[in-house]
């Protein structure tokens, strides 16, 4: 078993470490919100530290999960950060959605301070989390990758290295790129649905073993129908991944109108109120932009 910190816990942070745990991996923990430390460690042992850095100390892993680049930055790079407490050898694995840019530019200073850093955002969401089913894809040295990939079966279902550094975060913006498309597709089919006058649930156990299936369609239709969007994958945080998609895509020359759509779509859920709202919230955009 290895000793591993774990940085950010969030939603998703929370559970992972507690799968590390479970697993029998030594875990310190940090979190800028301390009290939310102290109740990771009454619950699941180990220990937690005051810092990045502290936290990384003498950790052959160093996991984070945070919110974005500046947070990735500020949890790495500093007197404080985890960077300048980790040891010639140690591999950092960030699993937070965040730019191919400034993925390579940390994984250059690791380099260059003699340990390894893996990209490695997650799809799966919350109950991905929670239930240890989620799905890695992975950037980075193929060395730091096979060493690192044993921990991260912890809360993995898949975990797979896509290429060099900032492929997995590649990887996550294709991820998003096709939800986006399929959320949107999946709520102008049940808002159609119902405009048509047939039962939404009755569609859906006959197409949904079909072409038209798809993991959205299987796990958000019956709430997206009754209207409850209070869980899963955020529409605040769905946007800040679609904006690195955009950028991205306008930087390699790659056309996206269909995203660059449902961006704004997004926008328009953000007006209503629903930044917090589970991005299977498009549906309840269509109702409230209705002309009829």
């Amino acid at each position: 078993m290895a000793k591993c910190a774990f940085l950010g816990l969030g939603v998703m942070g929370y559970p992972m470490a507690g799968h590390m745990a479970k697993a029998g991996h030594e875990v310190t923990v940090y979190n800028r919100s301390a009290a939310k430390a102290d109740k990771w460690v009454a619950e699941h042992g180990g220990s937690m530290a005051p810092t990045p850095r502290e936290a990384a100390e003498g950790a052959d892993f160093v996991m984070a999960c945070v919110g974005n680049d500046d947070d990735l930055r500020s949890v790495c790079l500093g007197a404080d950060g985890a960077f300048a407490g980790m040891a010639e050898s140690a591999i950092f694995v960030d699993h937070t959605t965040v730019s191919s840019m400034v993925t390579v530019e940390l994984y250059k200073v690791a380099k260059e301070n003699g340990f390894g850093f893996v990209d490695a955002p997650v799809s799966g969401g919350q109950a991905g989390a929670e239930n240890g089913q989620l799905v890695v894809m992975c950037g980075g040295d193929q060395p730091d990758y096979d060493a690192a990939a044993p921990v991260i079966d912890a809360y993995a279902k898949l975990c797979k290295r896509i290429g060099d550094s900032g492929a997995g975060q590649k990887c996550k913006m294709v991820n998003q790129i096709c939800i986006a498309g399929l959320v949107q597709g999946l709520s102008e089919g049940l808002a159609f649905a119902e405009k048509a006058g047939i039962d939404g649930r009755d569609v859906v156990d006959v197409i949904g073993g079909g072409a038209a299936g798809s993991w959205q369609m299987v796990n958000r239709y019956k709430t997206m129908l009754d209207g409850e969007f209070e869980h899963g994958f955020a529409v605040d945080w769905m946007r800040k991944d679609l904006a690195i998609c955009l950028a991205t895509g306008e930087e390699i020359g790659a056309a996206l109108p269909v995203t660059a759509l449902v961006d704004q779509f997004y926008k328009d859920v953000q007006s209503m109120g629903g930044g917090r709202w589970d991005t299977s919230s498009l549906i309840k955009r269509l109702k409230a932009f209705d002309p009829s």
